[in-house]
This record gives C-alpha cells, sequence and structure tokens, in this order.
C-alpha cells in the first residue's frame, strides 16, 4: 500500500544546493492507465508497477524486469514518455521525492513524501518552500500525464507558471 501526498514546487523556491542530494533518473510509461500498469527505468533498473485505484491511498505492487522486458513492454506503451529527475531530500523522518521533468513537461516540478499510515500523512506539515497540496488532483498522477496532448500539456504548464 503506497500512502503520499504531492505538492507543487515553484521553481524559485528550490532548496540550495539541489545538486548535492541523491538523485536519479527515471523515465516511466504506461502499459495501460485504468488500470494502471507502468514500467519504469531507474538509472539502471527496470521495473514493472501495478497501481491501484486512489489518491492519498493506493495499492501499489511492484515487479522487477530485465533491461530486454523493458524494451519490449516499451513498444507496447502509449502516450507521453514520462522523464524527470527525482532529488531524495532528508525531511525529519521521511524523504521528500522532488521530481524536475524534462522532455515535454519540462517546467512542472512536483514533490511526493511517503508515509506509513494516513494519519500521518494528513497531519504533515510540509516545509515553507512547498506550493498548494495536489495529492486529490488527478491532473498530477503521471499516469493522467502520459495520456494528455501536446497542446494541454502546454495549457497546464502556462497555468502553473500563471499560479506562481
Amino acid at each position: 500500500m503506497e500512502i503520499e501526498r504531492k505538492f507543487l514546487i515553484n521553481m524559485k523556491q528550490l532548496p540550495d544546493n539541489l545538486e548535492s542530494y541523491p538523485h536519479i533518473r527515471l523515465e516511466q510509461a504506461y502499459i495501460s492507465t485504468n488500470p494502471v500498469l507502468r514500467i519504469r527505468k531507474k538509472d539502471d533498473v527496470y521495473i514493472l508497477t501495478y497501481k491501484g485505484e486512489g489518491f492519498i491511498k493506493r495499492e501499489e505492487v511492484e515487479f522487477p524486469l530485465q533491461e530486454d522486458s523493458y524494451t519490449h513492454l516499451l513498444t507496447k506503451t502509449d502516450g507521453n514518455i514520462i522523464t524527470k529527475t527525482r532529488y531524495l531530500i532528508p525531511d525529519s523522518e521521511r524523504t521528500i521525492e522532488l521530481d524536475i521533468f524534462s522532455g515535454a513537461f519540462d517546467g512542472l516540478l512536483l514533490a511526493e513524501v511517503e508515509f506509513p499510515c494516513e494519519e500521518d500523512a494528513y497531519s504533515y506539515q510540509p516545509p515553507t518552500w512547498f506550493g498548494p497540496d495536489v495529492s486529490n488532483e488527478s491532473t498530477f498522477h503521471n499516469s493522467t500525464l502520459s495520456q494528455m496532448k501536446k497542446s494541454d500539456i502546454q495549457e497546464l504548464l502556462t497555468n502553473l507558471a500563471n499560479r506562481f
């Protein structure tokens, strides 16, 4: 079970020395968005993921893949391939996963924080550099982003730029 909250981040509010934090390159694509079946390349690790329905709390099961299986499945995906750099930033007892998107979604920044239980998730006080909580907005699910048309992506990025 995955329990997480998700926040928009303003590029002007990023922590200092961002490159000093551990970070990984992610590439992911979707075989299906209902149910969610995702393949992901995480540096040199390959993963197939099933995600259930929901927002803050949802089922998530991961399976290891070989590189050749990932490459084969990538040809079976639909929509946008999501690329981003994920920075792992310590936050008290938790880790902030700061995603800085590239490619078609260049300019989108999201932070995710995972929790052991819903009570902790709802009582979480985010750092001051976090923007609005978008945990309950399906627009910011990566599976939703993967299905956006180019014009919808541009509209989303323009709206976000105007929001900050």
